[in-house]
This record gives C-alpha cells, structure tokens and sequence, in this order.
C-alpha cells in the first residue's frame, strides 16, 4: 500500500510539472514594416496593424500565456530606409518575426535581411511574384496575394471576353514591373497583343502625358500596372479624358476596396479585378470587419486583402510558435509553418508551397455601378472564383531554388 501510495504521488507530481511547462509563458515580438503615411498607407498602414491587434486577442483566448509585443516601422516607400527598420528590429529590439510592407522593392530588401539573419518574413502587403520565385529564400513567406494571381485572373479574364489588344501604365519599380511583365506573358498566351508601355514614377500627381500616351495607342485595354494612390489618381484622371467614354477599358491590374472606396461607384464602376478576400463575401468576414473598424477607429475607412493577409499570417505564425515550444529562429519556424496546414475564418484552409507561397482561393470580382450598391462598402459583385490550386503559379515553374 505504502509503494501504491508513493507511485500515485510521484504521478501526480509529474502531472503538475508538465501542466505547469505547458503553461509556461512564451514571449514573441513582431515588427510591422508598412506605409503609414503614404499613397499605400489606405491599403495597408494602420489597417494592418489593428489587424495584427485582432490576431493577437484572438489567439490569447485560446493561449494566455502567450505574450506578444508589437512594433511598427513606417518605411516611407524607401527600400534603405525598410532596411534599416529591418536591421533595428532585428539587432535592437530583438523581434521574432517581420510582415507586411507594402510596396515590392522594399519587400525585396528586407527579404534579404531577414535570410542574413535568420529571421522570419511574412510579406502581406508587396505584390512581386520574385518574392517566391528567382529571389526566394527560406525565411520568406508570401501570402495575400502575387502579381501572377493578378495577372491571371483579370488578365486573362478580359483578354476572352475581347480585351485583345492592351497599352500598360507602369509604375517604375520593382513591382510595377512584376505586374507589367506577368501580365504581358498572360495577355500573349491568352491570344492577345500588347501595343505598348509607359512607366511613371511612384507616388506622381499628374498622369496626364502617360494617358495621352495610352489613348493613343487605340488598345482596347489599358492596363493599370501601379496600386493605392495612384492608381486612384490615374482612373480619376482618365474618366477627365474621357478615355472610356471613348470606347478603351481600364484595367485595374491590382485594386484594392480602399481605392474602390475612395474613387465611388461613380468612376470606379465596370472595373474588373482580382483579389482573394473581400469584407462583404460572407457572414465571417463581415463580422470580423466590425471587429477591424472599432480597432480600426475610422469608419471611413474599408479592409483590404492586406489586412486579412495580416491577421491570417500571425495566427499561423503563433500556431507554429505554440507547436514548437517558443518562437524559434527563422528557418525553423518557416518550416514548421509550411508543414502545418493554414486555417482560419478569413482565408479558410489552405497550403504554403515550398517555394514560401501561401495557396488559397483568389475570386474575379466586378466593381457594381451605383443603383446596384445597397449600402456603404457594397462595392463588388463575384464574376468567378478561382481555386487554390489556380490561383497561384505552381511551385515548379516558379524558378525558385527551394523547389526540387
């Protein structure tokens, strides 16, 4: 009885011990690379950090004694200055992980970053397929949304239904010209032929002598390859030339609901486009963006596919923190990430390829006319779905090393 005792107590111990480790608090910092005062601060900025906010609160209610601490960089669309946020948050401030950061050259320097010292990078907010494909590493994941999903869906798209000949107005960076070149591969091998390109500088007021440009090449599409602010200004100023009054389409190659918002239904409506979410599309993400909104604290203001990126990426994140007993160096954490399934009420299940792309639905939407709009932020309607296994450029032709 006595040795039954002892046996019983000993267990008991053990069973203390070990609730007593799996309680034990796990610390993890996170830096938010992002525009938060820019032509991208709309579609990523502080949305995205009250993102961020509202993956953490989520994901303490499961987890308590996980304790996270955000920072946040403005890197003012300057890829030497998104480095040197990069190189301080990593060095100074000890963070784990890194995301967001809109805008595709600095995306790309501080993908570099973060393999130098082996940290982990989650890009939501840069569009630039290099990121997964030649200029992959493995501390990098992409998620939301790449310039080959765009291009394929609203370039193709529009190439069947008689967009044959297309004019592109770039924006002359790295990501404009990832968006130029996906979509011109899509538009020839859908049948169609591109007359011409002109690139303007990031960030510019006055479009007037690129459109002129455009109108005159007679393309039946104009292809918008910019994003934020000015892509605002660019549609805002062909509706003053009257360019699809006069027969020619725009395509907004990358559109976000903020810059739908921001033009009205007035200008914007026709517009076809791509992204893979969108706030009204179901009962979950309108409730999550009541959530966003009062964290958000601007009504005005509408969630992007940046922000859901923002908010799915960190509780995958934390997921594989969790699993791994604390957060780890960033290799590490990369590849437990890519093992494990992704899941969440935003994106649903999904897949991260090896080369660091993150598979999930991608959806063609239309932007509605005025009379079709039955309350603010009803701005799309859904032409197709594309599927995950569609919706992304397959690992294999990626060019990406990782990739046997």
């Amino acid at each position: 009885m006595k040795r039954l005792f002892l046996g019983a107590a000993a267990l008991a111990a053990l069973v203390l011990v070990g609730g007593a480790q799996a309680q034990q608090p796990i610390n993890v910092k996170i830096g938010i690379i992002t525009d938060m005062s820019s032509l991208y601060a709309d579609i990523a900025g502080p949305g995205s950090v009250a993102a961020a906010r509202l993956a953490i609160a989520d994901f303490k209610k499961l987890h308590p004694n996980v304790n996270v601490e955000i920072l946040v960089g403005d890197h003012l669309n300057k890829p030497d200055v998104g480095t040197q946020l990069a190189n301080q948050f990593i060095d100074v401030d000890k963070v784990d992980m890194l995301i967001d950061t809109p805008n595709s050259g600095v995306a790309l320097a501080i993908s570099q970053v973060a393999a130098n010292k082996n940290v982990i990078y989650i890009v939501s907010g840069a569009a630039a397929s290099d990121l997964t494909g030649p200029k992959c590493n493995a501390n990098t994941i992409h998620w939301t949304y790449d310039t080959w999903m765009l291009a394929n869906g609203t370039g193709s798209a529009l190439v069947k239904t008689g967009g044959t000949s297309w004019f592109f107005l770039t924006s002359d960076y790295a990501f404009g010209h990832a968006l130029e070149r996906d979509t011109m591969a899509v538009v020839k091998a859908s049948g169609g032929n591109v007359i011409g390109a002109v690139r303007h500088p990031l960030n510019t007021n006055d479009f007037s002598s690129f459109l002129l440009q455009a109108q005159a090449s007679k393309a039946k599409v104009i292809g918008l390859a910019n994003a934020g602010g000015d892509t605002i200004n660019s549609i805002k100023q062909a509706a003053e030339f009257g360019i699809v009054a006069g027969g020619q389409s725009l395509a907004g190659l990358l559109v976000f609901a903020s810059d739908v918002n921001a033009l009205g239904l007035k200008t914007a409506q026709g517009l076809v486009l791509t992204e893979s979410w969108y706030w009204d599309m179901n009962d979950a993400n309108r409730e999550w963006k009541k959530r966003w909104d009062a964290e958000r604290k601007d009504p005005s203001k509408l969630p992007t596919m940046i922000h859901a990126g923002v908010y799915s990426a960190i509780l995958h994140y934390l997921k594989a923190v969790v699993a791994e007993g604390g957060a780890k160096d960033g290799k590490t954490m990369v590849a437990k990430m890519k093992s494990m399934p992704t899941d969440d009420i935003l994106f649903g299940k999904g897949t991260i390829d090896p080369n660091g792309r993150k598979r999930h639905p991608a959806y063609l939407l239309e932007v509605k006319k005025p009379d079709e709009s039955k309350y603010p932020g009803d701005i799309y309607k859904v032409r197709a779905t594309i599927p995950a296994d569609q919706a992304f450029r397959p690992a294999k032709d990626s060019g990406c090393p990782l990739v046997n």
